[in-house]
């Protein structure tokens, strides 16, 4: 379907919208018809962007919630250039997930759309793509200046990091505590830092 500038102007206030009544409301108790009301659009413009209804509209509000976890880390994830600029980021995190606490609102969306769904798993793989592609780039850049040494792998160190911010999410969120994802951002980076390249003093 072509989507003019307003039709797509339209299409957006819909998702955060309905983003923002399920933020309020939670998912169960959310209904297009709150949508409608929320947005001051018809049932003929609602279904006209989603024809196939909630679920389609959930996939939408996944899509934005997983966007909205990466521009909660910006601007540093995108210019992890300096060991502040890791800490800054490492911070940011924290801040971001301290905030929301146990209420993760891409959590709910997904809970409710089932993770092993299609739709739902191409949003993980591209929210989780986007965000090993930042960190890597992190990387390289200080293996470029020499802050890291050439044997690290990007990848598989990006991996390693992200899967023990994943891992701290989940136990903030069953417990409260974000002292786990403190622990998983710190020793990943020091982990990294300790890999400086020969002759290159950590500090």
């Amino acid at each position: 379907m072509t989507i003019t500038s307003k039709g797509a102007a339209t299409r957006q206030r819909i998702v955060e919208g309905a983003a923002a009544e399920i933020r309020e409301r939670g998912v169960f108790d959310t209904t297009l018809d709150d949508v409608r009301a929320r947005t001051g659009t018809s049932k003929s413009q609602l279904f006209h962007y989603f024809p196939d209804g909630k679920e389609q509209l959930l996939l939408a509000v996944a899509e934005f919630e997983a966007d909205r976890v990466l521009g909660s880390q910006q601007p540093y994830l995108g210019a992890l250039h300096t060991w502040d600029a890791w800490q800054a980021w490492r911070d940011t995190v924290v801040a971001h997930y301290v905030e929301q606490g146990q209420h993760c609102p891409l959590n709910v969306v997904m809970s409710q759309l089932g993770r092993n769904t299609p739709g739902a798993q191409a949003v993980s793989t591209r929210l989780m793509e986007r965000w090993l592609a930042e960190l890597a780039a992190g990387i390289r850049h200080l293996q470029a200046t020499g802050e890291i040494g050439a044997a690290v792998d990007p990848a598989r160190a990006a991996s390693a990091l992200l899967a023990g911010v994943q891992g701290g999410v989940v136990m903030l969120l069953s417990t409260g505590s974000s002292a786990h994802l403190e622990a998983a951002l710190d020793v990943g980076i020091e982990n990294l830092r300790r890999s400086s390249a020969p002759g290159r003093a950590v500090v």
